[in-house]
């Protein structure tokens, strides 16, 4: 299944055509809207003020509940814009954003409402999309699940080697495996808003029941290459790593390798280190990767960028409404792209 998402921050609204999804699938509006919801802004204090419903609404791909197998299109209505809050920004880039890139891209005529097309408000149909992945995904009967793994130096149990502990996570309001650290990452939200500051933090996401055998280590059909192309779509995503990732350059072999053995008489590995791919492919176990985004840049203190049609260095001060961290609203958004990524790995 390919996806194309179209619209802006601020413009009317915001959607996504999924092409190849498969013809029959009975397809779960209340379970989409579910997903949404885990994503959608305005429900508590450590998100952006902005409220938007994000109901979504089925243009063309289903008929009589079921998907067609033609492009599936959806689209979700914006709502609660300010877009006064911007034009201060029009030619004075904001930090870190996609700002000053977009408008060279686009010849100088970049939405730059909200960020525009740039903006996280559009992970919202990637969710919409994921969504429709996961339903299929769940034929066969494979799953996501991901929670918080860090938030400012602040470390959550790890579900690297027992993933299903993440099927007790989607459902909560902050979703940790470890309430007592995820309390501490929330106080550090609240203190870097505060501050009129913003904190970063990392995810971490596994996709269990992928058989083994799928993959190549060729460019284009290396698993962990379509997982990383399919992540690094996601706004504030600035690394990705699978299994134990960088903390492997601080193993011997004796404490990475994932020993073989027979559990129901079928080959397994003892441990996950390689988060379930070896070589490109998938060995079987579940596929785990962390995701780490960064802090948001849209902060309120001032900061130093340039105007573009004097070239001389101003000062800005960014108005309008900005999560302090963006990984709490992240995570079904992360778990959205893996479940598109596990599709294409399948060859749906």
């Amino acid at each position: 299944m390919k996806y194309t998402i179209f619209g802006e921050s601020h413009g009317s609204a915001i959607g996504v055509v999924l092409e190849g999804v498969p013809a029959g699938l009975e397809l779960d509006m209340a379970a989409l809207q579910r997903e949404m919801s885990r994503r959608s802004p305005g429900q508590d204090s450590l998100s952006t003020a902005r409220r938007e419903a994000d109901e979504v609404h089925i243009l063309s791909g289903v008929f009589e509940g079921k998907t067609t197998g033609a492009p599936l299109a959806m689209v979700i209505q914006n709502s609660d814009q300010h877009s006064t809050d911007y034009d201060s920004l029009r030619y004075t880039p904001r930090p870190s954003h996609g700002d000053y890139a977009g408008f060279i891209a686009s010849k100088g005529c970049l939405d730059y409402r909200g960020g525009g097309h740039f903006s996280g408000r559009l992970t919202a149909p990637l969710v919409a999309a994921g969504a429709v992945a996961r339903q299929v995904l769940a034929q066969k009967n494979i799953w996501v699940g991901a929670h918080i793994s860090a938030i400012y130096g602040i470390l959550d149990d790890s579900a690297l080697q027992e993933p299903e502990l993440l099927k007790t996570v989607a459902d909560k309001p902050f979703p940790v495996l470890n309430d007592a650290k995820g309390e501490e990452m929330r106080q550090a939200i609240l203190e870097a808003k505060a501050d009129e500051d913003s904190v970063g933090g990392a995810i971490e996401c596994a996709v269990v029941g992928l058989p083994a055998g799928l993959g190549a280590p060729d460019f284009g059909k290396n698993v962990e290459g379509i997982f990383s192309q399919y992540l690094f779509a996601v706004p504030a995503v600035k690394a990705v790593e699978f299994g134990l990732g960088a903390g492997l350059a601080y193993a011997r072999g004796t404490e990475a390798n994932d020993p073989f053995a027979v559990k129901d008489g079928k080959v397994v590995t003892k441990t996950n280190y390689a988060g379930g791919v070896n070589g490109g492919i998938t060995n079987g176990m579940p596929v785990v990767f962390t995701a780490t985004l960064r802090p948001t840049p849209s902060i309120a203190l001032p900061q130093e960028s340039v105007d573009l049609r004097t070239g001389e260095e101003v000062e800005i001060e960014i108005k309008g409404r900005h999560d302090p961290c963006v990984v709490p609203r992240a995570v079904p958004v992360i778990e959205a792209a893996a479940a598109l990524a596990a599709c294409e790995v399948l060859g749906i």
